[in-house]
């Protein structure tokens, strides 16, 4: 992703870092300030999940569900937050989910991770209001990725086929329907929103 930014003739920095690792994602963002300045956005992005019935699932599986859906927003958050308070402006964007909302058969408890994000968006949202630093969610729907492809063992693409059904605009979502929405929540243009959960699922979701 940072070379197709390079080439297109942005500027990109690009860092490997385990996000469940909050030394090193402090040392990432200390990295990251001394060469491109304060940093002013957030877009916790980063997710794992592996589809299966929760009584099928171990406590180790949980454990690295939470920790990267969970634990891995929360040390970015913390991180990046502290430093965006301190600056008195900034934003911050979290990727969540509709599993977290509605919930999601097979995906219980990357669900309750997902959800935990939404809630915690609000509360931050409410905390530093008068900070200047705005924290919204995104809850993507059906995604055509192999997420969703492993979510039927059998390989075939019935579970596709019924959600197009079910998606009022008969598709399932693609990855280039969320930058923009990204981008809406890091602009100016959405400095008095704050606190806000956006479904982004063809009509799948409704809420309001």
């Amino acid at each position: 992703m940072a070379e197709e930014i390079l080439k297109a003739g942005g500027e990109a920095h690009a860092y490997q870092v385990d996000i469940t690792d909050y030394a090193a994602v402090a040392a990432a963002v200390d990295a990251l300030e001394k060469v491109a300045g304060p940093v002013f956005g957030l877009v916790n992005n980063a997710g794992w999940d592996e589809a299966k019935p929760f009584i099928e699932t171990e406590p180790d599986f949980w454990r690295k569900v939470i920790d990267i859906n969970l634990h891995g927003p929360l040390n970015l958050t913390h991180i990046v937050g502290r430093r965006l308070v301190e600056s008195g402006t900034g934003r911050i964007v979290t990727i969540a989910s509709d599993a977290g909302r509605v919930g999601s058969s097979g995906e219980s408890v990357y669900s309750a991770a997902k959800g935990g994000m939404i809630a915690f968006m609000k509360s931050m949202a409410r905390e530093f209001a008068k900070q200047g630093v705005t924290f919204n969610t995104i809850c993507p729907g059906p995604t055509d990725t192999p997420l969703l492809a492993n979510l039927d063992p059998s390989g075939s693409t019935r579970l596709a086929d019924a959600l197009k059904k079910a998606i009022p605009m008969r598709r399932l979502a693609e990855p280039e329907d969320y930058p923009g929405m990204v981008a809406f929540f890091l602009s100016e243009d959405a400095a008095f929103i704050t606190g806000q959960t956006i479904s982004i699922s063809g009509g799948l979701t409704m809420h309001g």
